[in-house]
């Protein structure tokens, strides 16, 4: 294990401040079935519809996802606090069970929450890698916006979740 260096904790610091929307990246496909909590996430261009996330290379879903290739980018409301921190790992949930819970839209290719404000799939077009992770392209080819408009945002800032009133 590595241990940071007094920029690198000076950097996560000063990172934990800035406020982010959080999402649950999905996949599906011959890599195997897996989510995982991005705060990493951000527009790219509208010409074509492209978005990137960031995932650490370390992490087990990493390959998976790159081998897959299809994703789901499941951007998250408000009350879903309790989700977020199952993808982040932090309550121990398997994965396997995660997707078992009554949430999917049991007819996408890939894993795509029902209840998600907005939820863009598409395909991975180019992962590059940038230090200790990757920065995933992803061609966006679907996309839903919940209609009713009236959902919170949740955000990660100062290292824990919080709602954002619409």
């Amino acid at each position: 294990m590595t241990t940071s260096t007094a920029g690198q904790a000076e950097f996560r610091d000063a990172m934990a401040r800035v406020a982010a929307a959080v999402s649950i990246l999905t996949t599906d496909g011959p890599g195997g079935r897996c989510g995982i909590t991005l705060s990493a996430v951000c527009s790219v261009t509208d010409t074509p519809p492209t978005v990137l996330a960031c995932v650490n290379r370390n992490s087990a879903m990493h390959d998976v996802f790159v081998r897959n290739g299809r994703v789901a980018l499941n951007v998250l409301g408000g009350d879903q606090t309790q989700l977020a921190r199952h993808f982040s790992g932090a309550t121990k949930a398997a994965m396997e069970d995660r997707f078992t819970w009554d949430i999917w839209t049991p007819t996408a290719p890939v894993p795509v929450l029902r209840d998600a404000p907005v939820t863009m799939t598409g395909v991975l077009r180019q992962h590059t890698p940038m230090g200790s992770h990757s920065v995933l392209f992803i061609g966006v080819e679907e996309i839903h916006v919940r209609g009713d408009g009236g959902s919170d945002g949740l955000v990660y800032h100062n290292r824990d979740f919080h709602r954002l009133g619409a």
